[in-house]
Parts: structure tokens; C-alpha cells; sequence
């Protein structure tokens, strides 16, 4: 199992800036992906970016040069950084981690309880 808290978030007007974090506890492997989505309302939710253990770090286009993803590996946490928001960058952002053990085929996932960003025009 695995425990992720998620930290930041609120209210900001447009241009501004925020930053999430999610620290994640208990059996994390050294396969994984933690990144962010996020769900405004009546939408589904949407990928807004995932960084793996090792590959290629992956944004959507509509927060692509405004928005960065950062790991700590030693605290096990992921970071977004959300520069020059938008108010249609307003919606809940929930962290997410997938995990499988080295040499197995099955992930598993787990998510955060969100946190609320509200962007002002």
C-alpha cells in the first residue's frame, strides 16, 4: 500500500502562481510514475503531467511552458509548480502514483485527496 498526502493549492488570481506537493509513504518501488491530474466540474479528469522513475517526462499541451513537474527521490515527492495560471486551469488536482515491483507486469495505483485550485480572472 501506499499513502500519498498532497499539500498547496487555494485561491490565486490570473498570472499567479502555486505549488503542490504529495508525499508519498509505504511500499513505493522503484518502478513507478507520480505525476498530477486534475478534474474542473462536470469534466472528466485529465492527465496534467507524469514524471516516471526513469523515461520521458510527459505534460499535457494545455500547461506545456507553464506548469513543471519535480521529483525528490530521497522524500519521495512530487511536485507541480504552476506558473502564469489561467482561470480555466481551475479544478481539483489529485496526485497520483503508479507502482509495480522490478520484473513484474501488474501496476498499481493509488491517489491523493486532491487539493483545490481556484484561479480569478
Amino acid at each position: 500500500q501506499v499513502q500519498l498526502v498532497e499539500s498547496g493549492g487555494g485561491l490565486v488570481q490570473a498570472g499567479g502562481s502555486l505549488r503542490l506537493s504529495c508525499a508519498a509513504s509505504g511500499s513505493i518501488s522503484s518502478v513507478n510514475v507520480m505525476g498530477w491530474f486534475r478534474q474542473a466540474p462536470g469534466k472528466a479528469r485529465e492527465l496534467v503531467a507524469v514524471k516516471p522513475s526513469s523515461g520521458i517526462t510527459t505534460y499535457a499541451d494545455a500547461v506545456k511552458g507553464r506548469f513543471a513537474i519535480s521529483r525528490d527521490a530521497a522524500k519521495n515527492t512530487v511536485y507541480l509548480q504552476m506558473d502564469s495560471l489561467k482561470p480555466e486551469d481551475t479544478a481539483v488536482y489529485y496526485c497520483n502514483v503508479k507502482n509495480r515491483s522490478p520484473g513484474a507486469v501488474r501496476w498499481y495505483e493509488y491517489w491523493g485527496q486532491g487539493a483545490q485550485v481556484t484561479v480569478s480572472s
